[in-house]
C-alpha cells in the first residue's frame, strides 16, 4: 500500500524532479517506508512506499521494465500475484523481486490493458508506456483505492490524494458548488466530481489514457474506458440453498486466506458484529493470536437507540473465543472536536457517514500492525439494509422506482429545502438536478424490472456503486493517514461474482411479506419493515454460524456510529454552537444562515434528529478552513 503522484507536460517542457518530490511529500503519510521518482522528458512519476510484501529494496518504485519501455507507480495489493507470476515466468519473464508490483509491471508488458481483467485485488496505478507514448491511470473494480486527476492548461496531474495535485504550481483551488449541492443532498458524491473544481476522481473499474500525441491541441483530456461493472441478477434456473451455502462457505474461507498474505504484522478489526467476527474467526485459524481492535463509546449521556452503539462487550467475548490479542479504546464526546482539523485534512472532503470513529480505529490499529482486515462490503453484497430496499420493492416501472428510492436517499437536504438552503449560490447551481444524478447511476445496469426481486437487485447495485464506494474512499484516507493498509476480504472477485447471482430470497427473509403489504395493505403496517431488523444477509448468517456465536449471527444490524445525536445536544452542544452559530462561519457564504440555523436548532431542541446534517456542516466548515 502506497501513495502515487505525477504529471505530464504537453508543451514538451522537461518534468521537474523537485515538483514531483513536492507532490509525493504532500502524501508522505501514505508511504513512510521509502520514496522514489522517475523523470524522463516531459513525464514525471513519484511514489511513497508502505512496504507490505517483500519490503526489501527490490520493491522500490517507480519500477521500470527490463527493456525500459514501461514505468509503473502502483498503490495496492494483487492477491493472486503468485499465480500470475507462474504464468508470466512460463512466458519468459524474469523476476528480480518477490513483489506483486513486479508481477503487475510484467503483466502490463505482456498483456497491456487486458491484464487488468486478470487482477484480483485492490489497486490504483499509473503506467507510462513508451511503446504507445501514453500515460495510463487504472483503478480497481470496486474503487477500494482512490485515484484523482486534473488538467490545467498544458499540464495533466494525478495522485492518490487531492493534496498531491494541489502541491503542483499549476494547481488552482476553487470550490465546485455543483458537487457541494450533490453532497448536501446525498451525503455523498455519486459523480466523478470532488469539492475541488477541476479535480476528478477516476471512477472504479476504469482505465484512463492520455497521450501528448492524441491530445494534439494541448487539451488535457483523459479518455476513459470502463472494464467491469456490478451486475446483480437472479439466477437463470432453480437454486439449491444447500449448494449455495456450501459454495459461500468455501469462497469466504478462500477470500480470507488470500488476503492474509503479508511480510509484516497483520490484524483485524473486531466490531462486535457478524462480518468482522467471521473474518477474525477465519483469520485466527491461520494466524494464532492475531491482533484485533475495537473502538467503543462512552454512553453516559446517550439515550434511545444509541444506548446499543457500544459493542465492546461482544467484541471482547469473541476475542476470548478466538484467542486474539485484543486492544480497544473508548471515544468520548470531545474526541470529535479534537480530531476534526486533522480528519478534514486527511479525508479532503466529507463523504458517507460520520467518519471520525474510523479515524481513531485506524490510529489504534496502526500502533500494532501495518495491515488490518475489515468487514466492509458484506452488507452491500448480501442485503444487509432491508429497511432501505423495502421502500422501493413494488413499483410500477423504473421511473416509479427512482422516485421512491430517491426520496429515501435525500439524507441531508431534500428537494423542498434546496432553494432555501442554497439561496446564496442558487444561480450557480440551478441547472443541477439531483434526481437525474441519482437516476444516472443505473445507466449501465442491465437488469429487467419484472419482479420485486429485480428492484431489490437494482437497489443492491445502487448501494454498491455509491454508498460502498463512498465508504471505501473514506476508509482509504483514514487508514493511510496512519500508514495502515486496510483489506476487505468480502470484495474478493470470486466472492463478489457469487454474491451478484445469489437469489434475493436467500438474502432477505421478509420479501414476500413486504410485497403483500405493498400490494394489498398500504399504510402504516409497512413501518415495521423500515426499521433496523434481523432480516437481511440470511445466507451469510447461515454460513457465519459455523464460526461465530448464534447471538451474533442472529443480531440486528448495528453500524459503527458514535452516539452523536445525544452528544450534539448534550456534551458537544457548545462546540456545535461555537462553529455553526458563529457570525463569521464560512459556510454562510454558501448556505442561507437563517435556514440552516433553524434546522440545527430543531436538533438542539430535541425536535428532530439531524445528526448527519450537523456532522456534515461541521465537516464543511472545517474543510473550508483547511482547503480554501
Amino acid at each position: 500500500m502506497c501513495g502515487i503522484a505525477g504529471y505530464l507536460n504537453f508543451r514538451k517542457e522537461p518534468a521537474s524532479a523537485e515538483i514531483v518530490r513536492r507532490m509525493t511529500d504532500a502524501i508522505a503519510h501514505r508511504g513512510p517506508d521509502g520514496e522514489g521518482y522517475w523523470i524522463e522528458d516531459n513525464a514525471g512519476l513519484g511514489h511513497r512506499r508502505l512496504a507490505i510484501i517483500d519490503p526489501s529494496p527490490a520493491g522500490h518504485q517507480p519500477m521500470v521494465s527490463r527493456d525500459g519501455q514501461v514505468v509503473l507507480s502502483y498503490n495496492g495489493e494483487i492477491y493472486n500475484f503468485r499465480e500470475l507470476r507462474v504464468e508470466l515466468e512460463a512466458l519468459g519473464h524474469v523476476f528480480r523481486s518477490h513483489t506483486d508490483t513486479e508481477v503487475l509491471l510484467n503483466a502490463w508488458v505482456e498483456w497491456g490493458e487486458a491484464c487488468v481483467g486478470r487482477l484480483n485485488g485492490m489497486f490504483a496505478f499509473a503506467v507510462w508506456d513508451k511503446r504507445e507514448n501514453a500515460l495510463f491511470l487504472v483503478r480497481d473494480r470496486y474503487g477500494i483505492k482512490p485515484l484523482y486527476y486534473a488538467g490545467w492548461g498544458s499540464t495533466f496531474l494525478f495522485g492518490s490524494e487531492q493534496k498531491a495535485i494541489l502541491a503542483h504550481p499549476a494547481a488552482r483551488r476553487e470550490l465546485d458548488k455543483k458537487a457541494l449541492l450533490e453532497y448536501f443532498t446525498f451525503q455523498n458524491i455519486f459523480t466523478d466530481r470532488t469539492l475541488m473544481a477541476d479535480i476528478k476522481l477516476l471512477p472504479p473499474a476504469t482505465i484512463g489514457r492520455i497521450s501528448p500525441d492524441s491530445a494534439g491541441t494541448g487539451d488535457c483530456v483523459l479518455r476513459r474506458k470502463v472494464y467491469w461493472d456490478y451486475r446483480f441478477r437472479e439466477p437463470d434456473g432453480p437454486a439449491d440453498p444447500r449448494e449455495y451455502r456450501e459454495e459461500l462457505d468455501r469462497l469466504l474461507r478462500q477470500a480470507v486466506s488470500r488476503q492474509l498474505v503479508s511480510d509484516v504484522d497483520l490484524g483485524s478489526y473486531l466490531s462486535g458484529g457478524m462480518d468482522s467476527g467471521t473474518l477474525t474467526a477465519l483469520a485466527a485459524r491461520e494466524l494464532p493470536y492475531i491482533k484485533t481492535f475495537t473502538c467503543g463509546f462512552d454512553l453516559t449521556s446517550a439515550s434511545g437507540i444509541e444506548m446499543a452503539f457500544d459493542e465492546r462487550g461482544k467484541a471482547e467475548a469473541m476475542s476470548a473465543r478466538f484467542k486474539t490479542e485484543h486492544y480497544e479504546m473508548v471515544l468520548k464526546a470531545g474526541d470529535m472536536e479534537r480530531c476534526l482539523p486533522k480528519l478534514a485534512w486527511h479525508i479532503e472532503e466529507p463523504r458517507v457517514g460520520q467518519s471520525y470513529p474510523n479515524y481513531y480505529a485506524a490510529q489504534l490499529a496502526s500502533k500494532f500492525v501495518k495491515v488490518v482486515l475489515s468487514g466492509a462490503g458484506g452488507d452491500e453484497l448480501f442485503g444487509g439494509y432491508p429497511w432501505r430496499y423495502y421502500r422501493a420493492t413494488v413499483c410500477r416501472d423504473f421511473e416509479d422506482y427512482i422516485d421512491q428510492y430517491y426520496r429515501y436517499w435525500q439524507r441531508l437536504v431534500d428537494n423542498r429545502d434546496i432553494k432555501r438552503i442554497f439561496a446564496p449560490i442558487r444561480a450557480e447551481v440551478q441547472d443541477v438536478w439531483t434526481r437525474d444524478i441519482f437516476r444516472d447511476v443505473f445507466l449501465t445496469h442491465e437488469n429487467a424490472l419484472d419482479r420485486p426481486e429485480d428492484y431489490i437487485n437494482h437497489s443492491l447495485y445502487f448501494e454498491a456503486k455509491t454508498f460502498l464506494h463512498g465508504l471505501f474512499v473514506i476508509e482509504d484516507k483514514l487508514s493511510m493517514a496512519h500508514g495502515l493498509e486496510t483489506r476487505v476480504p468480502f470484495l474478493d472477485n470470486e466472492l463478489v461474482d457469487f454474491a451478484m447471482q445469489c437469489p434475493v430470497n436467500f438474502k432477505l427473509n421478509n420479501l414476500a411479506e413486504i410485497v403483500r403489504i405493498n400490494e394489498n395493505e398500504p399504510g402504516d403496517k409497512q413501518g415495521q419493515f423500515f426499521k433496523k431488523t434481523k432480516d437481511g444477509k440470511q445466507i451469510l448468517r447461515d454460513v457465519m454460524r459455523n464460526y461465530i456465536p448464534d447471538d451474533i449471527a442472529n443480531a440486528e444490524k448495528q453500524g459503527f456510529s458514535a452516539p452523536d445525536a445525544s452528544w450534539f445536544k448534550g456534551e458537544s452542544i457548545e462546540f456545535v454552537k461555537r462553529v455553526l452559530l458563529a457570525r463569521d462561519a464560512r459556510i454562510y457564504d454558501l448556505f442561507d444562515r437563517e435556514a440552516v440555523q433553524a434546522l440545527v436548532g430543531e436538533h438542539l431542541d430535541g425536535k428532530q434528529n439531524r445528526r448527519l446534517l450537523i456532522w456534515s456542516l461541521l465537516s464543511m466548515e472545517t474543510y473550508l478552513e483547511r482547503f480554501s
